[in-house]
Order: C-alpha cells, then sequence, then structure tokens
C-alpha cells in the first residue's frame, strides 16, 4: 500500500466566478495522474463548490473562502471541498426534485457519483464544515 499524496489543495473566494476555477485546478491536478474517474471528480468538484457558494456561512460573508483539497491514496481519489458550514442548514439530497427543476440535484449527483452507504460523510469541525469524497 502506497502512502498517501497529497495532490494539490486551493484556497478560492466563495464566489460562483470560483467553481470554474477549482475545476480547472482539479483537472490540471488530474492530469498528472491519470486517474480513470477524472470526469467524475470534476463534476463533483463543480456541484459541491457551487453548493458551498450558495448554501454555506462561506457564500455570505464578505470575505468567505473556500477550500478545495485532492489526493491520492492507494489508487483512490480523495476530494475535500472545505467551507464555513451554515448556522442555519444542513446539506441534505433533495429526492423530491421535479423533472423542469434547474436545480436541487447537487448532492444527490454526488452521491451517485461517490457514493455507498456511508458516503458522503460530512465532518464538522469547529471552524466549518468538509465535504469528502472518494472515487
Amino acid at each position: 500500500m502506497k502512502p498517501p499524496c497529497l495532490l494539490g489543495q486551493i484556497c478560492l473566494p466563495a464566489q460562483v466566478d470560483s467553481v470554474p476555477i477549482a475545476r480547472q485546478y482539479v483537472r490540471l491536478l488530474l492530469q498528472v495522474v491519470e486517474h480513470a474517474q477524472a470526469d467524475d471528480a470534476l463534476l463533483l468538484v463543480s456541484e459541491l463548490v457551487t453548493n458551498a457558494v450558495r448554501h454555506s456561512d462561506s457564500g455570505r460573508l464578505p470575505d468567505g473562502r473556500v477550500a478545495v483539497a485532492v489526493a491520492n491514496y492507494d489508487g483512490t481519489l480523495h476530494v475535500d471541498v472545505i467551507d464555513a458550514g451554515s448556522t442555519g442548514h444542513q446539506p441534505r439530497v433533495c429526492t423530491d426534485v421535479g423533472l423542469d427543476s434547474g436545480g436541487g440535484r447537487g448532492l444527490w449527483l454526488v452521491q451517485e457519483l461517490a457514493g455507498d452507504a456511508d458516503r458522503p460523510r460530512r465532518l464538522v469541525p469547529a471552524d466549518g464544515t468538509v465535504k469528502r469524497h472518494s472515487l
């Protein structure tokens, strides 16, 4: 078993404009390791950073930040999206989204791509939320 390898991390303003920057950053990291599920990882990053910007306190604060960390551990890709958490909301997977709805499927997609019974995992440190997913 190989030791874990941090591929990279980036901290961005919690703004919608940061979503494509995070996606491009992860794309560049994954080109180096040629991970078989790179496209899935890019979708995960897009959905999770978007959720952090739209639904966490990071997106509500004028100086709010969102961080993305990517690691490779024995062939498994680990993607963490870290935000300030939310004082009033818990992330939830929506199961009743209408067919014509333009949103509400993000965490469902994440669960389908990276989920088994114990994923997505939500860790709540004192200063925010970490959404960790593995591929």
